[in-house]
C-alpha cells in the first residue's frame, strides 16, 4: 500500500520487559510485567523531545501509523499524530504504550499466571491509574527519557496525564488533559456497572476463567460495548447520523422491524467482542471508577495539585454528557486555585465524548498551537 505523506507509515511495536519486582497500589506484587509500545519520530540528540500517549478504556498502544502493508485502518489516533500533524513526529518522538492490565500484548488477565500456568483471567490484580503511571515511568527509563515534553491523553487517559503530573512532577513540561475528571460521577460508576453486570451474567463468562475454558463471552462483552457507547455519543449526533431510519422492515406491520442505530450498535459490540478481552474491560472500568487523587487529601482537589509542575492543557466538548464541561471546569478552577499554568478550551462538538478522537478543525488546531509552545518553551532541538 501507498501509506499517505502525512502518515507515520507502517509500524513494529516493541516490548519492555521489567524483570524486578512490581508492588501495585494493591499490594500484590507481581514478579515481572511486559508493555508493548509503539514509538513514532525519533528522539534527539538531548533527549527533550518525547511525548507520551496515554490511551482511554478501549485503546492500546496502536495509535498512528498502519500495522502491515494491506492494513486498511489506521491506529486510534491516526489523525493527530504523524509528520505536519497537530503531535508531529517530524518535531516529537511519540511513544504509546498498552496499560498494564491490558489485552493487546502487555501483562493482563490473558497473560499467564506463574503459580497456575494458566491465563490469570479475573484472578489478574485490580490495576489503578497510579500503577499505570509508575509502569510507564519504568518504560520510560529503560528509553533513557527523564523528562517528557508533553503526556497527553484523552478520557481515562487524560486521568493518566494528570497522575503523572502529581507522582512526577520534575518529569512532565506539559499535561494535556481531554475529555477528562478529577473523578468519576455516580451516574458514571453506574453505566460502568451496568456493563460489568452484563459482562459476568453471560454464561459463558465463567467466574472469569473462560480463556482457560476456551470460550468467550463474546454476548456480555458486546452488550457492555453497546451500552458504552450509547454514553459515548450525544443525542444531536445520534438523530443526525440515524434519526428513525429502517434498516429493515415494515413498521406499518410491525414485521422485522430494525432501526439503522440497532444495527449499527449490533456490529460495533459484535466487533468490539472480537478484539476486546472481558476482563480487562472489568479491570479498566473500575481503574476508571477508583480515580480519585484528591481522597488522600481531605477530598481538597486544590492541594492535590500543589505538587504539579507542568503546564496545563485543558480539553472539552460541548455535547460531552459523560465526562461534561464541568468536570473539566472543576479541574481548571481547581488548578487556577493552585497557581499553575493552565491554558483551557471547550470546543463546539456535536460527537459526544468520542469529540476526543475525531479531528475537529477547532480542535486539532489548540492542539498544534500548545504542542508548539512546548516546542519554545524547550528550545528543542529538531530531530
Amino acid at each position: 500500500m501507498n501509506t499517505p505523506v502525512d502518515s507515520v507509515g507502517i509500524v513494529a511495536p516493541d516490548v519492555f520487559r521489567h524483570e524486578a519486582p512490581f508492588e501495585l497500589q494493591c499490594g500484590t506484587v507481581l514478579e515481572h510485567f511486559e508493555l508493548i509500545y509503539e514509538t513514532y519520530g525519533a528522539l534527539n540528540a538531548t533527549r527533550s523531545n518525547a511525548v507520551l500517549i496515554c490511551h482511554a478504556l478501549s485503546g492500546n498502544h496502536h495509535a498512528a501509523g498502519y500495522t502491515h502493508v494491506d492494513d486498511r485502518k489506521p491506529g486510534w489516533w491516526d489523525s493527530c499524530i504523524g509528520p505536519g500533524k497537530a503531535i508531529d513526529t517530524d518535531q516529537f518522538y511519540v511513544i504509546s504504550a498498552n496499560n498494564l492490565g491490558g489485552c493487546h500484548g502487555s501483562t493482563g488477565p490473558l497473560s499467564l499466571n506463574p503459580t497456575t500456568g494458566k491465563p490469570y483471567g479475573a484472578d489478574f490484580p485490580t490495576v489503578v491509574v497510579k500503577d499505570w503511571v509508575d509502569s510507564q515511568a519504568l518504560l520510560a527509563d529503560a528509553l533513557g527519557i527523564q523528562k517528557f515534553a508533553a503526556i497527553i491523553g484523552g478520557s481515562l487517559g487524560g486521568m493518566q496525564a494528570m497522575q503523572w503530573a502529581m507522582s512526577y512532577p520534575e518529569r512532565v513540561h506539559a499535561a494535556v488533559v481531554i475529555a477528562a475528571a478529577a473523578k468519576l460521577s455516580a451516574q458514571n460508576i453506574a453505566f460502568n456497572e451496568i456493563a460489568r453486570q452484563a459482562i459476568t451474567a453471560d454464561t459463558n463468562f465463567a467466574d472469569g476463567s473462560y480463556a482457560s475454558a476456551d470460550i468467550s463471552p463474546d454476548k456480555g462483552l458486546g452488550l457492555a460495548r453497546m451500552i458504552g457507547h450509547v454514553t459515548y455519543l450525544s443525542d444531536d449526533g445520534m438523530h443526525e447520523k440515524f434519526g428513525r431510519e429502517l434498516k429493515s422492515g415494515d413498521l406499518d406491520s410491525g414485521a422485522g422491524v430494525e432501526f439503522q442505530v440497532e444495527s449499527y450498535l449490533r456490529h460495533q459490540g459484535q466487533a468490539f467482542a472480537q478484539r476486546f478481552d472481558a476482563n480487562t474491560y472489568i479491570l479498566m472500568t473500575k481503574a476508571l471508577d477508583f480515580f480519585d487523587p484528591a481522597r488522600e487529601n481531605d477530598n481538597d482537589l486544590v492541594h492535590t495539585f500543589a505538587p504539579a509542575q507542568a503546564k496545563f492543557l485543558i480539553l472539552s466538548f460541548t455535547t460531552d454528557w459523560r465526562f461534561s464541561v464541568a468536570r473539566s471546569k472543576e479541574i481548571v478552577d481547581a488548578l487556577i486555585t493552585a497557581r499553575k499554568n493552565v491554558a483551557s478550551a471547550i470546543i463546539t462538538s456535536d460527537h459526544g465524548h468520542d469529540s476526543f478522537l475525531i479531528p475537529l478543525p477547532r480542535y486539532t488546531e489548540i492542539l498544534r498551537a500548545y504542542l508548539g509552545r512546548v516546542l519554545d518553551d524547550l528550545d528543542i532541538l529538531p530531530i
